[in-house]
């Protein structure tokens, strides 16, 4: 059977579809009902089943493969590398599970996981899973107002941290930042479990602070057995930036998340028991959840979990780790390539990658000039794929598993079985099935199992966010704009709200706003996402200072820019640190007061603004064409 009858046949036929899938893992008691879809848009996938992601992920390899590796830890920041087998990921899961319960946590708790990309954070997340607990993972190094939001959204009853991350040999100390995120939060934890890795010194605080290796040598025994919870049951919350600065808690369940996981990593992935799969996220993103820690371990795989930069010690350090490891299938960013591109090219071929598939490319649109150069590089196939932090798997991309088909350069695939794809007109909400016509990318409910199943805490939020978008219809809008070719191939062209993708990093450019507003000179700004060579998109912030009268040359400017950006980072973190902040005497606004966003983005891009005659002070504009050169 082609690709084009089982996409069919998943979209017609969705139970019967589903149901064969489900039998890629393991289920305690067999679901009832393959998908309850009575209250759109919440979908129930597999309601009356029991099954735990921590057994489908380790336990249920130990018998077969315990003496295989599955979790490969490298850090070229520490000079660390570590294999672990699944009997001793088993081990160590369950000594950070006996931990947790110890520490309180139990099955429907939440607790924080706020660390760099080390073993111990898997071990973390897996133990969560194993005894029923919800975990959020928060980026480590995130800024500790944004920390504090998510602490007191999720509430967690256990933080689990670490002293410090490193990133190109510079220390990050993550204890200030997370003491202060829980002084600023109303909720305040039980416990922090802190794993010391003897980079940064810290302070402990009485009664609250435990030691992760005490803990860790008192439970060097434990057993603890798996807790089968309804596939309905909620295994993780992970926050994406929204367009408002409340944070948005995608919440994933068990039994659905599972068996996405498990028929994307055979569909989708290639990946077989076995094989080693590397990813080069960080757990901090959806990528890292589902295909550094999850996914590949589901599959029988062994997953590898570098810390550090893809040019540290130099430009070959992950295609020598291709070679060491026999990295079957492997997971990037179109930026990380673009960092490579910059190096030396004969690092590409320095190394065996005889082993290697093909390379998965996600994250932000990829152009065809970095596709191009990086298949030629490798001599593999390169394959995008496109989704979001509240689908948690694939929703374009080319099905190879199922059907070898052509990747065409500048197109992340065709639709992916599970998510019926529409194009949508925006006013009318009309379908637009002719080709190559500019749309909103929707998805027809129910969403298929993986998806979010809500917002943490705020149904109402969920459906007017996601689903209320297109006017008289009940979709799933990915606020993203797209064309489909001839072919079924679609074309990404960017969002419809004013969320950014920087290097792969979802901001929302009103959050920035809100930010830098809060600074005490500023009267009123602007941020907006402008196309970058390197990193898809950077933000460019414009801004009015309620006194310029300081502002009298080049220096003066720059040193409150340096200001603007501090705040910026003190509050959401480096990650959103707009590339420029310049400031104007007025921003461009129609008469009704509505900033013209995609108008300052086009002077910005050196493209055509469109129609002005609505504006209101025309120089606006031009003061901003000054500033960026065009």
């Amino acid at each position: 059977m082609g690709f084009a009858d089982i996409y069919r046949r998943s979209i017609e036929q969705r139970d019967e579809f589903w149901a064969e899938q489900a039998q890629l893992v393991h289920w305690e008691s067999a679901p009832k009902q393959v998908c309850d879809y009575s209250r759109p848009p919440f979908a129930k996938w597999f309601a009356g089943g029991t099954t735990n992601l921590c057994y489908n992920a380790v336990d249920r390899h130990v018998g077969a493969q315990g003496d295989k590796p599955a979790l490969i830890y490298v850090s070229t920041e520490t000079q660390q590398e570590r294999v672990y087998t699944f009997s001793e990921l088993q081990a160590e899961v369950q000594r950070m599970a006996a931990i947790l319960l110890g520490l309180g946590v139990k099955k429907g708790d939440r607790v924080l996981i706020y660390m760099p990309m080390i073993a111990e954070a898997a071990f973390a997340m897996l133990a969560c899973a194993r005894i029923g607990a919800i975990h959020s993972v928060v980026f480590g190094g995130f800024a500790s107002v944004s920390l504090a939001s998510r602490i007191e959204d999720a509430t967690p009853k256990v933080i689990v941290s670490a002293d410090a991350g490193s990133r190109a040999g510079k220390v990050v100390a993550y204890k200030p930042l997370l003491d202060e995120a829980i002084r600023l939060s109303k909720h305040k934890p039980q416990a922090v479990l802190m794993v010391d890795r003897g980079l940064a010194p810290f302070d402990k605080a009485e009664g609250r602070d435990q030691d992760y290796a005490t803990l860790r040598e008192r439970h060097l025994q434990a057993k603890v057995p798996c807790e089968w919870v309804d596939a309905t049951h909620p295994s993780y919350i992970l926050y994406t930036s929204g367009t408002t600065g409340r944070p948005k808690g995608v919440q994933r369940d068990t039994g659905g998340y599972a068996v996405a996981l498990a028929a994307s990593m055979k569909h989708i992935f290639l990946g077989k028991p076995g094989e080693t799969y590397f990813s080069t996220s960080d757990i901090g993103w959806v990528v890292g959840h589902s295909y550094i820690v999850y996914g590949p371990l589901i599959a029988g795989m062994a997953t590898i979990m570098y810390e550090g930069l893809p040019i540290r010690p130099d430009a070959g350090i992950w295609w020598s780790l291709v070679e060491k490891y026999k990295v079957t299938s492997m997971f990037s960013a179109p930026t990380a390539v673009r960092v490579l591109k910059k190096q030396d090219p004969s690092f590409l071929k320095k190394y065996d990658l005889s082993s290697l598939r093909a390379l998965f490319l996600a994250g932000e649109p990829l152009d065809e000039p970095t596709a191009q150069w990086i298949a030629e590089g490798l001599g593999r196939p390169i394959v995008d794929n496109y989704w979001q932090t509240e689908t948690g798997w694939p929703i374009l991309t080319i099905c190879n598993g199922i059907e070898k088909a052509p990747s065409k350069f500048g197109s992340p695939g065709k639709a992916v079985y599970g998510f019926d794809v529409k194009l949508l007109d925006e006013n009318t909400g009309e379908e637009l099935k002719g080709a190559n016509q500019k749309g909103v990318v929707a998805i027809e409910g129910p969403l298929p199992p993986g998806c979010m199943q809500t917002v943490w805490g705020d149904d109402e939020r969920f459906v007017n966010t996601y689903w209320k978008s297109i006017p008289g219809k009940l979709v799933y809008s990915t606020f993203d704009w797209g064309i489909r070719d001839e072919d079924g191939y679609f074309f990404i062209l960017g969002r419809t709200d004013d969320v950014i993708n920087v290097a792969g990093h979802r901001l929302g450019t009103r959050e920035i706003e809100e930010s830098i507003s809060s600074h005490p000179n500023i009267a009123e700004v602007a941020v907006v996402g402008v196309a970058d060579q390197l990193k898809g998109q950077v933000a460019m912030a414009f801004a009015v200072p309620k006194d310029a009268s300081g502002l009298v040359d080049e220096a003066a400017k720059l040193k409150f820019e340096g200001e603007v950006m501090k705040v910026v980072e003190q509050q959401l973190g480096a990650v959103a640190r707009p590339a420029r902040v310049r400031f104007v005497t007025v921003l461009p606004k129609t008469r009704s007061g509505k900033l013209l966003r995609r108008a300052i983005q086009a002077v910005c891009e050196g493209r055509d603004a469109g129609d002005l005659t609505t504006i209101e002070d025309p120089t606006a504009l031009q003061q901003i064409r000054e500033l960026v050169g065009g």
